[in-house]
């Protein structure tokens, strides 16, 4: 057994556990304070740009050839993101990685591993979600992004959400939670609890990386994406 599976062996949690969340819902929470990113489309002249653009496609490479902050000089290249472009099931992480820079894609070292396993015990394949973050360029260091970073960044992925039409988003980690739904988002305390993001529900979770760091998240992580599963399906089979 390698380390990753020894830190989390998913697939065997998953018989153990898959059963008693198999069919609980949970009421939604509405947003009560400001995001962390307001929004800035006005006075913005990058969306002047944006509004034109119809296929995820063209804004890939609009979005590949971004240096709107300092964050693009000290990065190998923007991450944009990777999966279904019309993936109805989105997970949306804090920023790229060491890895993830070299390789210009998202969630590619331990933590993406370790997502990968938990997609395969939800009985999903990577291919068929979609994976961005709210920053598409390392920080340095792989520090936090900082709120300027993130605000102006965060253009580039409201666009791209728009243009991927998903019906359930997954934030992985405060950094997204504190984005998507407010800045005083509390992601042990709250996780676990459907919000919306524009009309899409959305469940927090912890990231994949604090599990690595913190076993004892192992089980909440996967309640959480059980709750999610349901949902999806339910929506799924509606739209039949």
């Amino acid at each position: 057994m390698n380390l990753l599976e020894e830190q989390f062996d998913i697939l065997s949690y998953v018989n153990q556990h898959k059963s008693t969340d198999e069919h609980r819902k949970e009421q939604i929470v509405k947003e009560d304070h400001e995001p962390l990113v307001q929004q800035q489309k006005v006075a913005d002249p990058f969306w002047s740009q944006a509004s034109s653009v119809v296929s995820l496609e063209e804004w890939k490479k609009i979005c590949r050839e971004c240096r709107r902050c300092s964050l693009r000089e000290g990065a190998c290249g923007v991450v944009f993101g990777e999966g279904d472009p019309r993936a109805r099931l989105m997970f949306i992480g804090e920023g790229p990685g060491g890895d993830e820079d070299k390789l210009g894609r998202p969630f590619v070292g331990r933590a993406g591993h370790l997502l990968n396993r938990i997609l395969e015990a939800a009985g999903l394949q990577r291919e068929e979600v979609y994976i961005a973050n709210i920053v598409k360029c390392r920080p340095p260091g792989n520090r936090a992004p900082q709120r300027e970073e993130i605000e102006t960044c965060f253009p580039l992925l409201e666009k791209q959400i728009e243009l991927i039409n998903p019906l359930l988003l997954v934030c992985l980690g405060a950094v997204a939670a504190k984005t998507l739904i407010r800045s005083n988002f509390s992601i042990t305390r709250e996780r676990g609890t459907w919000n919306e993001f524009k009309g899409r529900l959305l469940m927090p979770t912890f990231h994949p990386a604090a599990l690595l760091r913190d076993p004892s998240k192992k089980k909440p992580v996967w309640e959480d994406m059980l709750k999610v599963m349901d949902r999806y399906r339910e929506l799924d089979e509606k739209e039949r």
